[in-house]
């Protein structure tokens, strides 16, 4: 009996400081460790790469999408599509300007995407409806956009309804209308557009991209200028 209660004491004590261990090392010392690095060598990213205004405040991540809307006239009434403010570079479709997206306001606790089919009637129908906004929305009165220039990811949702970039091309697309809407030089939003172009990853990765928060927390401060 002595022995077994000795022998049950003995493992309990061992099974106590195995945890103790294990909770300094796992629960303190590594992850201490890792938010150390982390911090050290990726500070914008380990800090959720905010981007932030020429005031400093933070306005959003660099990973993830926002709307630009006007205010809606009802906000009781969910069914009230949004019109975009036409002053910002759009980003791609979430709302409004072709529905085909789960994610109707880049909202954080939704990704995903309708998964239809090329053929599939109300994709074709929300494509076609979409490209005849943006015509119409980025058409000026000394520029005309040809339904020919109107790329894919202006009328379609990315798959995860998240994606914060767009193409050079459909950013070049709205330079125009946002150069008119913020009283600016045409020149001066193209050259806006060049700087915050990036290029394909490693050189060969991808295509070349806008951010579009990035890009319209430029032209805030080049409008305000």
């Amino acid at each position: 009996m002595n022995n077994s209660v000795a022998g049950t004491a003995r493992l309990s004590g061992a099974g106590l400081r195995a945890l103790l261990v294990l909770t300094i090392v796992c629960g303190v010392l590594y992850p201490l460790a890792v938010t150390g690095i982390a911090q050290a060598l990726f500070h914008d990213k380990a800090n959720g790469s905010e981007i932030k205004d020429k005031t400093g405040r933070v306005v959003g991540s660099s990973l993830i999408g926002q709307t630009y809307n006007l205010p809606r006239q009802n906000p009781d009434d969910p069914e009230e599509a949004a019109e975009p403010d036409l002053k910002w570079f759009q980003p791609r479709p979430s709302n409004g300007l072709g529905t085909n997206s789960v994610n109707t306001r880049y909202s954080l606790v939704l990704s995903g995407a309708t998964n239809r089919a090329g053929d599939s009637e109300d994709l074709i129908a929300w494509v076609t409806d979409a490209k005849a906004a943006v015509i119409a929305d980025n058409s000026t009165a000394t520029h005309q956009v040809k339904p020919e220039d109107v790329p894919a990811e202006a009328v379609t949702s990315s798959g995860s309804g998240l994606d914060p970039h767009i193409s050079p091309a459909y950013a070049q697309l709205q330079v125009h209308r946002v150069a008119e809407r913020n009283g600016l030089d045409v020149r001066q939003v193209e050259k806006l557009v060049r700087e915050h172009t990036e290029g394909r990853q490693l050189g060969f990765m991808g295509e070349p991209r806008v951010n579009v928060l990035e890009l319209n927390t430029a032209l805030k401060a080049l409008a305000e200028d």
